[in-house]
């Protein structure tokens, strides 16, 4: 019985987890099929495009892949301009192998491109595990290599599997990857000039996974004289946690650009290197995502007002779920610059233990940049720094003082999508208010646009990129072009930021609450923000609440319906998105889901055994919450009748789609308790359902196991039995098969001229995992 207890019991804690993991999901409004036509890049023979670099004064793209660095036009990368090839020797390859890599590891990836200037890039490729860096020479439209190959360990990667992140600044180098063959010395590393490392301590890396690297310009307009900072994001193992597993952490780690190291301790090593937790939660729940999984930096004119978006994962556990947090730079500020250290203490047993430091800190503050302070006590550079500091800095390069994001929460909750990548944009509307648009990739290989919106966080749209599923390497976004780049492992793909004309109809259009779409009332197009500013036009666009007062009404006729007597008829109607529901009125009256003589489900109404009290006019409304409010939109209208019936006999007239309709208090209560059918309602109702069931298990088996023990129960016996009681029941003249598949086409090929999308229903198994909606 304590077993049943405890199954009963981990069964219980695992829905409530789910239910509060819910409360925060997005759904996508719109999801949008892959389509053949999208512009991609692919060599045959060549794969692995794993990085990307953009040269703006020449529009050029540049891929580095396995073997080979491509440039493509930024406007069209279907356009090859140039390419270089660079194999690996089969002297390296053999050599490779013979330290028991395989081929397909034994090859040359190109994983670090890095312009130097307008005509000289630095690139990096693993070289069979022996990696090398040599310059590539632009010379109008062609490139060549100059043939001056390096090693550079510590620069570029031995394996191409290990996450690694760079950045290129002022001359010098600055990678954060593994230094040797086996992949177990880890570095943050600046070469080229003025080299410096990290310590090979666990205290200072201890098994990382390193996420991203990126440059601050905080010496501009710096009142303090403080230096510029290189931050660096990786997920490591923490020495500060007790637990019987390896707990993962995710950090923020920041060195100084004007470091030059110690002069008698540290040197050669980073003086200014301190690291601190990055903390991603759900404070209310003590829900944890603790693994980073990738990182961007939103950059505007002034350095103190970018934001940090990173993706988090958790380590344990079963929800597929990822959160996205912001960080402000001032708070980053304020951690390195005030934030407690830790310190290791040793307990009874020679047992160790990190603690928060209480003890005097030396002067200047270890970690930190050589700035109008520390100068005034004559430490003009780190070689001038006491040994102090330095011992200090050396043994707590730990903050006790962790990072929080902003709000305390996260500014994005996904269930049932694992998001890789991120970009950000920062974009104005035409209320000229800033808008922060989210392109998150899921692992899968879809791409979902986000908004955040004074905090609250709507999916505008989901975009399958690949006919299969792919993960995807790369992603990188030019906000001048309105372009993304994805790179996969096949190939590259390039997809606008935003597709205006799939909104067909003001109201799909506003509904959309796309920064880079409005309505334009001449035209009855929706069009693109940025192309059509001429104050000619008159554009109509409402991104906070999506208010849809202002679209003008479009005729469409109602369709009429001829049935038999005692026949079943089957009315189509899909609701308007992925966040709207159906509502169906049979001569003004609210039909409800109970009522046996009817058939309710996501894509239509089905009548069963019509007889002349059924003829009559049938409304499907699409239902939809919009800031906080049920907007009833009609999308179909049906007149039904009998063979037999004179058409001339029943109500006349036309309908206007789509159209919003006014309904009477009743009607409106009542149709709140189906405004999110599929989505809130119906996933608390399948919670419920499986509590039920828990719990039914739990006594059923209980009982049945107490009879078996009191030997009031024959297994043999009941198993004959059930075998003679089978009963196979047929299905409705089809086969599930035919059911299945046909409906869902004839659906698409009604609707398709009208409708930009055709949901299905969350009722039914979704084909990927990545497009179908949130079931709690």
């Amino acid at each position: 019985m304590n077993i049943w207890a405890a199954l009963l019991a981990f069964a219980f804690c695992e829905l409530i987890q789910q239910m509060e993991a819910s409360l925060l999901s997005c759904i996508p409004r719109k999801t949008i099929n892959y389509q053949n036509g999208s512009k991609e890049f692919g060599k045959s023979g060549f794969s692995n495009f794993s990085t990307f670099l953009v040269n703006k004064e020449t529009e050029t793209l540049f891929i580095g892949a396995r073997d080979a660095v491509f440039a493509v036009d930024m406007n069209d990368i279907t356009r090859e301009v140039d390419r270089v090839y660079w194999f690996a020797t089969e002297n390296r390859q053999l050599e490779c192998i013979h330290r028991g890599k395989n081929k397909v590891q034994c090859r040359n990836y190109i994983l670090l491109l890095h312009k130097i200037n307008e005509t000289t890039f630095y690139v990096c490729g693993t070289n069979a595990f022996h990696p090398i860096c040599d310059s590539m020479v632009i010379n109008n439209t062609e490139m060549h290599l100059e043939g001056k190959e390096k090693e550079s360990r510590g620069e570029c990667p031995f394996d191409p599997t290990l996450k690694y992140s760079s950045v290129f600044v002022d001359g010098a180098l600055y990678s954060a990857t593994y230094n040797n063959f086996l992949g177990t010395e880890p570095i943050i590393f600046r070469g080229l000039e003025n080299r410096l490392r990290t310590e090979f301590k666990t205290s200072w890396l201890n098994e990382p996974r390193f996420i991203h690297m990126d440059f601050i310009q905080e010496s501009k307009e710096n009142a303090d004289g403080d230096d510029d900072k290189i931050y660096v994001f990786f997920t490591e193992t923490a020495i500060e946690f007790e637990f019987y597993e390896k707990p993962l952490v995710s950090r923020i780690a920041r060195v100084c650009k004007g470091d030059l190291g110690g002069k008698r301790l540290l040197q050669k090593r980073w003086t200014s290197f301190l690291k601190a937790s990055l903390i991603c939660s759900l404070p209310e729940s003590d829900f944890y995502f603790n693994i980073v999984q990738d990182v961007f930096l939103l950059k505007t004119g002034n350095w103190r007002e970018t934001i940090f978006y990173g993706i988090f994962m958790q380590q344990w556990g079963k929800l597929d779920t990822t959160a996205v947090c912001a960080y402000s730079m001032k708070t980053v500020q304020d951690v390195f610059s005030k934030g407690k250290y830790k310190a290791l203490i040793t307990l009874e047993n020679s047992h160790v233990k990190w603690v928060m430091y209480r003890g005097e800190v030396p002067i200047p503050r270890p970690g930190a940049c050589i700035d109008n302070f520390a100068r005034s006590f004559g430490y003009n550079t780190s070689l001038d720094l006491p040994d102090k500091t330095l011992q200090f800095v050396r043994d707590h390069p730990l903050l006790d003082t962790a990072l929080h994001p902003i709000g305390g929460i996260p500014v994005l909750l996904k269930r049932g999508s694992i998001y890789t990548r991120i970009v950000v944009d920062r974009i104005f509307g035409l209320d000229k208010k800033t808008y922060d648009v989210f392109f998150l990739v899921t692992d899968h290989g879809y791409l979902h646009k986000a908004l955040n919106c004074d905090g609250d966080m709507f999916i505008v749209e989901e975009l399958q990129l690949f006919q299969t599923p792919e993960s995807v390497q790369s992603l990188k976004l030019s906000a001048e072009k309105g372009l993304l780049y994805l790179a996969s492992s096949s190939r590259v793909i390039q997809v606008p930021v935003a597709v205006c004309s799939r909104y067909q109809h003001c109201l799909d259009c506003l509904l959309a609450r796309d920064p880079y779409c409005a309505w334009a009332q001449n035209r009855s197009q929706c069009v693109s923000v940025v192309d059509h500013t001429n104050n000619s036009e008159v554009l109509i666009q409402n991104i906070k609440n999506g208010d849809v007062s202002e679209c003008p009404k479009v005729d469409r006729p109602i369709q009429n319906v001829t049935v038999r007597a005692g026949d079943s008829s089957q009315l189509r109607c899909s609701p308007l998105s992925n966040l709207a529901s159906t509502l169906w009125l049979f001569n003004g009256r609210h039909l409800q889901a109970e009522e046996t003589k009817y058939l309710l489900y996501r894509q239509g109404l089905l009548v069963f055994n019509v007889t002349k009290a059924d003829a009559g006019r049938y409304d499907c409304q699409s239902v939809e919450k919009v800031s906080g409010r049920e907007l009833f939109i009609t999308v179909e209208s049906y007149i039904l009748t009998l063979l037999s019936e004179s058409l001339g006999s029943l109500v006349q007239g036309s309908s206007e789609w789509p159209q919003v309709e006014t309904i009477s208090p009743r009607f409106r209560s009542d149709s709140s308790k189906y405004g999110d059918l599929g989505h809130g309602g119906a996933q608390n109702e399948k919670i419920l359902s499986k509590i039920f069931i828990v719990l039914f298990a739990f006594l059923f088996f209980s009982l049945l196991s107490w009879n078996f023990t009191k030997g009031l129960a024959c297994l043999q016996s009941w198993f004959l039995g059930k075998n003679r009681n089978t009963i196979k029941i047929d299905s409705l003249g089809e086969s599930p098969s035919e059911t299945q598949e046909s409906v869902p086409q004839k659906q698409v090929n009604s609707f398709s001229s009208l409708m930009p999308l055709v949901i299905s229903s969350p009722d039914d198994p979704p084909k990927n995992s990545s497009a179908s909606t949130i079931g709690l």
